[in-house]
């Protein structure tokens, strides 16, 4: 069935179970209104019996079938009152009249009644199998002593007879319900229609399934919030990257906990597409659309894909360049070298030729030596020492001052200090670009429970206005073709340090000195 004929059909229900509690209504209130209406005409009918002066004079002495005068004033009560029935009866419940002849001498069924301790009463009666409504009520002499009954009974009507006093008005009823039930129901289901766009109720079901399997289907992360920035919609993808609980659904971006960069990508219009986040230590790329219903915003969906591979990848490419560069640059300078040599080998000057040579292998041994002397980390060292190489390449003075140590650490902390002290030194290496006198010195120290990675260039410093800014992530002072990428390193560095229980700080001191400090031991 379509779905305005099944809002007919249950409007139609509906509208039959309200008339049978209806009827069922009106058949009660109709025996209690015969009850009390009709048991005070019985009342009274029984006590006007009950006080005849020839019913009270005779009674007394009565016998069953003996005498004409109490049965004559019995049915002359019964014809004027029109009750079904008018019992005469002695004290000891012995029917005297009756209009059956038959019930002459027997017992008068009382049921409830409480006439026998002298005070009138109506309610119903079995009689001859059949219910009545009676009235009993007691016969006194002259001196106030009970001699008798007088009983007065009506029949009640039958469910028909009381159903076709009702029936004129029922079919009113009727036919109103079911014209306000009809006409409702179809007006419910045109309005339910234009919300559902017309589709039927097995048509909305296969969509939600299309829909689900899709959102839950592809690899990038989806998640819907509503106008309150309540998350409507979040797949095993979103989760996985943004670490949701699985009850996320409902809840907030407060109550969720959701730190205030991302909250800012989720809720914020987005002008460009690939807008890129730090979420923990993954590089994220989001899209955000608004969505619209009947030119309303109603909410937003976003889309995340985890860039921190491409990233680590871009950044291995960019590494590898800069090697590449380094190496051909070497190569030029190897290639000068040998051809000095050459020369002074043609011109016989062979103590200079040593000396040369002395010369320039005492360059490179001394920074190599100085370094893995003082770093006794190789994953450090190694970094250092390639970093000093691009420095050369790039008229950076490098230099690691005499006051460093460190011993060996253990492989995750190792890891860290090489992106800490990789993303300080690039940074420094950048900001003295350009100078009369590039400087880059390096501290490592290793104290009782912390190690501390201090990077001093003599560029021209932290503006003051941005000594908070430099930490955020996507903020950055560089310019290039390609941004897109930049304004991650100083966070991703302050990451590291408070999941290490330590901090970076910065200040001006004839240049910029950054200062980087994490725990050996971290409880996060």
């Amino acid at each position: 069935m379509t779905l305005a004929g099944q809002y007919l059909v249950l409007q139609l229900l509906i509208v039959t179970v309200v008339l049978i509690g209806v009827v069922a209504l009106s058949l009660a209130q109709s025996a209690q209104a015969f009850e009390r209406v009709e048991g005070r005409r019985a009342l009274s009918a029984a006590e006007s019996l009950a006080a005849t002066p020839v019913v009270r004079a005779l009674l007394p002495d009565a016998k069953p079938g003996f005498g004409a005068a109490l049965p004559a004033v019995a049915e002359s009560v019964r014809t004027v009152s029109g009750s079904r029935f008018v019992i005469l009866a002695k004290s000891d419940r012995t029917i005297l009249t009756s209009p059956d002849p038959a019930q002459l001498g027997s017992k008068l069924p009382l049921g409830g009644s409480r006439v026998l301790s002298g005070r009138a009463w109506t309610g119903p009666v079995a009689v001859g199998g059949r219910t009545y409504l009676a009235a009993h009520v007691p016969v006194l002499d002259n001196s106030g002593k009970m001699v008798g009954i007088a009983a007065v009974g009506r029949e009640y009507p039958s469910v028909l007879e009381r159903l076709g006093e009702a029936a004129p008005n029922l079919l009113t009823y009727l036919g109103v319900s079911l014209a306000l039930g009809g006409t409702g129901s179809v007006l419910l289901a045109r309005r339910v229609k234009r919300q559902t766009l017309g589709m039927e109720p097995d048509e909305i079901a296969g969509l939600v399934e299309h829909r689900e399997a899709i959102v839950h289907g592809v690899k990038e992360g989806v998640i819907a919030l509503d106008p309150e920035d309540r998350v409507t919609l979040a797949n095993e993808s979103a989760r996985r990257l943004l670490d949701l609980p699985p009850d996320c659904l409902g809840r907030s971006l407060d109550e969720l906990g959701i730190q205030p960069q991302l909250r800012e990508v989720l809720t914020t219009d987005q002008p460009d597409p690939d807008r890129l986040v730090l979420v923990g230590e993954r590089v994220v790329v989001s899209n955000r659309m608004p969505l619209r219903s009947h030119g309303k915003i109603i909410g937003s969906v976003t889309t995340l894909r985890d860039r921190t591979e491409l990233s680590s990848l871009e950044k291995e490419l960019g590494t590898t360049r800069a090697t590449t560069d380094m190496l051909r640059a070497q190569t030029h300078e190897f290639a000068n070298q040998l051809h000095t040599i050459s020369g002074l080998i043609q011109l016989r000057e062979y103590d200079e030729v040593v000396n040369f040579v002395n010369g320039v292998s005492l360059s490179r041994t001394r920074l190599y030596d100085d370094v893995t002397h003082r770093i006794h980390d190789p994953a450090l060292a190694a970094l250092l020492i390639a970093k000093a190489s691009l420095a050369s390449e790039r008229n950076v003075a490098l230099q690691l001052t005499e006051g460093s140590a460190l011993d060996r650490v253990d492989e995750g902390l190792s890891r860290d200090l090489t992106t800490v002290a990789g993303n300080l030194i690039d940074n420094a290496m950048d900001a003295v670009g350009g100078t009369a006198d590039p400087k880059v010195r390096i501290t490592v120290t290793d104290d009782a429970d912390q190690i501390v990675v201090m990077v001093h260039d003599s560029g021209p410093g932290i503006a003051a206005g941005r000594m908070d800014d430099i930490f955020r992530q996507g903020f950055t002072t560089k310019t290039s073709a390609n941004d897109g990428g930049r304004g991650f390193g100083l966070a991703l560095t302050r990451l590291i340090c408070l999941r290490r229980d330590g901090e970076v700080t910065v200040h001006n001191d004839n240049g910029a000195v950054f200062t980087a400090r994490m725990k050996k031991q971290s409880h996060r």
